[in-house]
């Protein structure tokens, strides 16, 4: 893990996507993670004040779209970030914002239109799961306030009725994909969207105690998620970018495939799900990213920013890829400790 975090602070100043960003946002997300993994265990805080610069640089502000789930993904790292140092400064902009869309609740479609933007005001499409939904969790822990539970409940079921295919256990990434079918036939799962999705839920999970009314849902649908992406993983070890046309995207994904890892890993440690079943599963995935790793410390094969499958090499890399592997790697510490 420092080997990967390490290469992409070094390489931080090639990345062009905008700091607030939710490609970036992915990033600190995991790499707070990180950060309190290296704090405690090498008492290295290099991390940390990393994140703090870029907390202070855009004085703890999301970026400027109000409702959009991809300018407002940056408040987890803010929330997370506001946890190990307790500066209200840090937590304040984010509560303010989010009590806005609280007091102000979009109503627009969840079929999802990119020529009307209030159709991306709602979470319309699978990634947003990730993006939003465990902000609102986060501050549920930090203010007790239930009126975070029963927005995220409400706006994550009505995306779930949408955009869950009982079926085949999967998201599709919006209402585009409906009808649309892959080279053999098959439904179009993306995996990295159905990874967002995993992603997210075991964030949320963290967040939600165990006797909270609203948990159950959650957890139900983060199991069942879990068996299924164990169903259908590759020979190779991991899952492609398309999960039910593997042939035609022959090539593993590790943006997907390290959300994956991540939500198995942590099912595993809380007891959601059966060790014996789930292990050899999750080793062997972790065995198999670790292999796109080149000696410099460059995680490769991470599809770029898309909406569903597309061919992917090994020199590919990206910052969310890099924030998803360090979620895994932290939770794997966790089980290995």
């Amino acid at each position: 893990m420092k080997k990967v975090a390490d290469w992409q602070l070094a390489h931080q100043k090639e990345v062009k996507h905008h700091p607030m960003d939710w490609t970036n946002a992915t990033l600190y997300i995991g790499m707070v993670k990180w950060a309190e993994l290296a704090d405690k265990v090498d008492k290295d805080e290099t991390y940390y004040k990393w994140l703090v610069d870029i907390g202070n640089r855009y004085s703890w502000k999301a970026n400027k779209r109000m409702y959009h789930a991809d300018d407002l993904a940056v408040c987890q790292m803010f929330i997370d970030v506001y946890k190990r140092y307790k500066d209200k400064s840090m937590l304040q902009p984010t509560i303010e914002r989010i009590d806005w869309i609280l007091e102000h609740p979009s109503k627009g479609s969840l079929i999802i239109d990119y020529s009307n933007q209030t159709t991306l005001e709602r979470w319309s499409w699978c990634d947003a799961l990730f993006m939003a939904p465990p902000i609102f969790t986060r501050l549920y822990k930090e203010t007790g306030n239930k009126k975070y539970l029963e927005f995220v409940d409400k706006e994550y079921k009505a995306s779930t009725i949408f955009l869950y295919d009982l079926e085949e256990r999967m998201f599709f990434r919006d209402s585009r994909y409906f009808y649309q079918r892959e080279a053999n036939g098959k439904k179009v799962f993306w995996g990295r969207g159905n990874g967002w999705v995993l992603g997210g839920l075991t964030e949320m999970l963290q967040d939600l105690p165990k006797k909270n009314s609203y948990r159950q849902f959650y957890e139900d649908l983060f199991v069942e998620m879990c068996n299924r992406m164990v169903e259908i993983q590759q020979p190779d070890g991991l899952w492609h970018a398309s999960l039910l046309d593997p042939e035609t995207y022959a090539v593993p994904e590790t943006s997907c495939s390290s959300f994956i890892i991540y939500a198995l890993a942590y099912g595993i440690n809380e007891g959601l799900l059966d060790k014996a079943t789930y292990l050899p599963a999750l080793l062997k995935a972790w065995k198999a990213t670790l292999g796109t790793i080149d000696n410099e410390g460059k995680l490769g094969y991470v599809q770029p920013i898309g909406a569903d499958p597309k061919k992917v090499t090994k020199d590919m890399t990206e910052v969310y890829g890099v924030g998803a592997f360090l979620m895994a790697g932290t939770e794997l510490y966790k089980m290995a400790k």
